[in-house]
């Protein structure tokens, strides 16, 4: 078990408006006493920038948060970051999301995913931290067939441009981690959902078109499996990686030590098919659903399962959310978010 080896008070969260990015500055502001938050978003228009907005008041309402607004392509917004706030820990989840967007505005991953991953590389040489943890994706195992999916899988064969960045994204850490000894660890979430949530994600849109009375799209016709991981057991996970920096790991081909890197997979461990899902989201909606069943789409997979032993050898904890209960919580936040009726009932006045 690896014990905590920091004691913290000022971290720097990129991506602070985002859905994981919300979750873990309100956690920390709620549960480090005297924690000191400083939040970096560019508040981009991928999706829905009033929910991005309404993440932010209840985070502006915490002591010990702040916040700029800019994007991290831009060094000299990390830069002024760095010297100021002088943080302790950086926890970078600010990215361009999404693998079907990745197709059509390949562009966008370029400048968020690998530019500005870079600059927070950069300024953590520049500004040395105690410990970088940064997201990684469930994306980087490709469509193997081998499962549960194990951090020591080979990840050579990304099928989306979403994918690659994120794996490009660790194997740049490791560089800088074993050129400049920064402690570091990349989080593969596996697709996290819950309350705040993506609209862009399947369960959220899903949520908007079944409370509308709209078919939704299923893709594959239904037979694809995903650990959904909720959102709470994410940000318990991470909670207890931030004070433990990873020590010098081997060299998996038998050199010598490497670097202070690590990567662990955050999920579920639980995999569940589509139809499964849907059901379960119709059950904690309380509302029928039409569905138009469709093939395949470009740069999807078909499963994704997490091996999560090295979480619960290392931390004694992984995520254990039943979907039933993570998608009843949803609901429950999505009804009040829309500003309807907490029954089913009236679920089409949406």
């Amino acid at each position: 078990m690896r014990e905590a080896s920091i004691t913290y008070q000022r971290v720097l969260v990129t991506g602070a408006a985002g859905f994981i990015g919300f979750h873990l500055c309100r956690y920390l502001l709620q549960n480090v006493a005297g924690v000191k938050v400083l939040g970096i978003d560019s508040l981009n228009d991928y999706y829905d920038v009033s929910l991005k907005e309404a993440r932010l008041g209840i985070l502006g309402k915490c002591e010990g948060f702040s916040f700029i607004h800019a994007d991290i392509a831009d060094f000299q917004v990390l830069e002024d970051a760095m010297t100021s706030f002088q943080p302790q820990i950086v926890v970078n989840l600010a990215a361009q999301a999404g693998v079907r967007y990745s197709i059509t505005n390949p562009e966008s991953y370029m400048r968020s995913n690998m530019m500005g991953f870079f600059n927070v590389l950069e300024a953590c040489r520049r500004w040395p931290v105690e410990h970088l943890v940064y997201a990684s994706s469930s994306s980087v195992y490709g469509d193997q067939v081998k499962v549960p999916f194990s951090v020591n899988d080979p990840t050579d064969w990304p099928v989306s441009l979403y994918a690659a960045t994120k794996k490009s994204n660790e194997l740049m850490a490791h560089a800088y981690s074993h050129l400049y000894n920064i402690p570091a660890t990349g989080l593969r979430f596996f697709t996290v959902y819950g309350p705040f949530g993506r609209p862009d994600m399947a369960y959220f849109s899903f949520a908007d078109k079944i409370l509308s009375g709209k078919p939704i799209s299923v893709f594959n016709y239904g037979d694809l499996y995903r650990d959904f991981t909720y959102i709470d057991d994410v940000i318990t996970t991470v909670s207890r990686i931030l004070p433990a920096p990873p020590p010098l790991q081997a060299d998996e081909h038998g050199g010598s030590d490497s670097a202070p890197h690590i990567v662990y997979n955050i999920g579920n461990h639980q995999p569940v098919k589509l139809e499964s899902f849907i059901d379960a989201l119709v059950a904690a909606l309380g509302v029928p659903v039409e569905k138009q069943y469709l093939p395949m789409q470009a740069g999807d997979v078909y499963q994704t399962f997490a091996d999560v032993q090295p979480i619960i050898d290392d931390f004694g904890f992984c995520p254990n959310m039943p979907i039933e209960e993570g998608l009843r919580r949803f609901a429950q936040w999505y009804r009040s978010y829309r500003g309807m009726p907490a029954d089913g009932d009236a679920a089409t006045q949406a």
